[in-house]
């Protein structure tokens, strides 16, 4: 009998915490707009049901949060073909924090200046986030540059899968090639007044 009540308290907690990572978009009767963590009631119409951990489906933009970041503090990662450990566990951490980012492989005289310039040395891996340098991997000093610039904790964005470009190559965040369109997207130019 015992187990029995363990059992339908987990249960109940197991589907409480499922519906409680739900939401749902729906218009009443007055045409007025709802977002509840609870059900619609059946007279509800254009109901839209959308989960807090899922990732953006084509077409929908990403967390304001992370736009902002991205805005106000982008990343940039250098590396390097001979770099192989801490470049990726540099790469790594901006993956799982769901961090986009542009990769510079330094493989050529033009490259290595441009990280003798930024970082004031040789040594790879190199993150710039917005104008703050950090040379070498440490986790918790990565960690501190993506906190201070405001971008989501892990686990808050999915995880990207950003991997190493060909040598020669800088990839390119993925996120740069899918901002929004519209005259209110971060980055858009400022608009002006047409005449009539």
């Amino acid at each position: 009998m015992m187990r029995m009540r363990i059992s339908g308290t987990l249960l109940m907690l197991a589907v409480a915490t499922a519906a409680a990572q739900e939401l749902y978009r729906w218009t009443d009767d007055q045409g007025r707009v709802h977002i509840t963590d609870t059900p619609p009631p059946a007279s509800a119409k254009n109901v839209q049901k959308k989960s807090y951990a899922s990732t953006p489906a084509e077409g929908e933009q990403m967390p304001y949060e992370l736009a902002q970041a991205i805005k106000d503090f982008p990343v940039t990662l250098y590396t390097a073909p001979t770099c192989k450990e801490p470049c990726q566990d540099a790469r790594d951490v901006l993956n799982q924090r769901g961090v986009p980012f542009k990769e510079i492989q330094v493989s050529d005289a033009e490259t290595a200046d441009e990280l003798k310039r930024v970082s004031g040395g040789e040594v790879v891996p190199v993150i710039v986030v917005g104008r703050s340098v950090h040379s070498g991997f440490l986790q918790s000093a990565y960690d501190s540059l993506l906190d201070a610039a405001r971008y989501p904790k892990k686990g808050a964005v999915p995880p990207r899968a950003q991997a190493r470009p060909a040598e020669g190559e800088a990839a390119t965040p993925q996120a740069e090639l899918e901002r929004p369109p519209g005259p209110y997207a971060p980055g858009a130019p400022p608009q002006r007044r047409q005449k009539k």
